[in-house]
């Protein structure tokens, strides 16, 4: 299994619940912790698509991290339920664009980025397009699992607020 595969499956087994405690005052509850995963899913693939494509691209994630299309994300998918099936619907296609079909040359391919967290840049400047992809395997969905694992109300003691760095 892949680690962008992995991270997707270890996301949706820590979200597959409807029973998550209220977070801390400031933090996002696993809805929008959900919804802000989509979004960001939503802009990589975007970016992976465009550049399978020979197009023009840029990766920015500022959208991901905006109340109100967080808000309205969570509205369109209809709750937690929708929000599993489209992350896990992104899961897959995302795995699947950038399988054996993107070659060294796309995934070499930089495209400008602007990452924020908690409002602080914390890229702003050209990424690689396999280093977008590790950075969601690695960094990005493994940060929301443990946001969604410490909201679980069997355990956990609270995450951190908002998104965690990288992404």
């Amino acid at each position: 299994m892949t680690p962008l595969r992995e991270a997707f499956r270890t996301l949706l087994e820590a979200a597959a619940t409807d029973t998550f405690r209220a977070p801390p005052d400031g933090e996002w509850n696993a809805d929008q912790i959900l919804a802000h995963v989509a979004l960001v899913n939503a802009a990589t693939i975007g970016v992976v698509a465009a550049v399978a494509s020979g197009a023009v691209t840029t990766y920015d994630n500022r959208l991901a991290q905006d109340a109100w299309t967080i808000a309205r994300v969570v509205a369109l998918a209809g709750g937690p339920d929708g929000l599993r099936d489209r992350i896990r619907a992104q899961g897959e296609a995302l795995c699947a664009l950038t399988g054996p079909a993107l070659t060294d040359a796309e995934l070499d391919t930089t495209v400008p980025a602007l990452l924020l967290s908690n409002g602080a840049a914390l890229v702003d400047g050209p990424l690689r397009v396999r280093d977008i992809l590790s950075g969601l395997a690695e960094v990005e969905l493994p940060g929301h699992t443990g946001q969604l694992l410490a909201l679980r109300a069997s355990g956990g003691t609270g995450g951190p607020g908002g998104p965690p760095p990288g992404q």
